[in-house]
């Protein structure tokens, strides 16, 4: 398995395309399985209370590096114990890390699962967790950009 911190994620193109070629639910969600199946296991020690998404029904974690500077780039790990979720944690690395502090903050993360075809195929739980990650995310971008 790769090692979480090395990990470079799908890019974000990529996964756009390949939602669009895929006609039906099913095959979106086997390409959100397949996806978390790429991201890595991350170390024990990094799954903490601090580091777990609240509002997820499964476990959720997330954890974010930064560089220095005004806009710094962010940076991401996650993880979840289930694979569809797993999934969706691997997609939200492809949107946000890598980024400037200032793009994660205007970027609407929601409109581009919007756009893979995935929001309406999402329970009302995995839903909430998705906004929950994409918040704990954009609000780290926030405080990075206050300084």
């Amino acid at each position: 398995m790769t090692d979480a911190a090395a990990f470079t994620p799908t890019p974000l193109s990529e996964i756009l395309e390949n939602c669009a070629y895929l006609d039906d639910w099913q095959d979106r969600m086997s390409y959100v399985i397949e996806l978390g199946r790429t991201l890595p296991d991350l170390p024990e020690e990094k799954r903490t209370a601090d580091n777990k998404v609240q509002g997820c029904a499964s476990q959720v974690w997330l954890v974010s590096h930064a560089a220095e500077g005004a806009d710094p780039v962010l940076t991401f790990e996650g993880e979840s114990d289930a694979h569809i979720v797993r999934g969706l944690v691997a997609i939200v690395l492809s949107i946000f890390s890598g980024k400037k502090a200032s793009e994660i903050a205007a970027t609407d993360a929601l409109d581009l699962f919007g756009q893979m075809g995935l929001i309406e195929f999402l329970t009302a739980q995995r839903a909430n967790g998705l906004r929950s990650m994409v918040k704990r995310i954009q609000d780290q971008a926030a405080v990075r950009l206050k300084g």
